[in-house]
């Protein structure tokens, strides 16, 4: 069953506020980075990796059927934790809906001044990628494409 995208992030929000500080939080995300996995070697390339990241992160977009799925890895296990967290917002979801939905529970979890600046920039750049993938997608839609 498929929630809307923002119950996604209410839920997301609502799962860290069982934690009460911010070490238990980060605990918490190095958890889903373990738990995340990583990607195939073969996508492990230039083409798929998020510049502006401290950290190696690499981004596959693949839409299908009018929803963009993303699979993404990284080398460092707070980031994998990130992306575990974008994935379940952004992944699975109509490139309209990744293109209009800002990114309003990452403020809610403290992750803006509680990650150090870099990993701040490193998640803007995640983000800012899986939006032009949004777009991308959203205009080869209009024009009929799918790949």
């Amino acid at each position: 069953m498929t929630t809307d995208i923002e119950s996604t992030q209410s839920a997301i929000v609502d799962e860290f506020r069982q934690f009460t500080d911010w070490e238990d939080r980060y605990g918490h995300i190095i958890r889903l980075g373990r738990d995340h996995g990583d990607i195939d070697e073969s996508l492990k390339v230039e083409k798929f990796r998020v510049k502006g990241c401290q950290s190696t992160v690499y981004l596959v977009p693949q839409f299908k059927d009018g929803v963009v799925h993303f699979e993404a890895a990284s080398d460092a296990m707070i980031v994998n934790g990130l992306i575990a967290i974008l994935m379940k917002v952004y992944s699975g979801r109509t490139p309209q809906e990744i293109v209009e939905t800002p990114p309003a529970f990452i403020a809610e979890l403290g992750l803006t001044e509680n990650l150090t600046m870099g990993r701040q920039n490193g998640l803007k750049a995640m983000i800012e990628q899986i939006k032009l993938y949004g777009m991308a997608f959203q205009a080869m839609n209009k024009t009929g494409q799918d790949s």
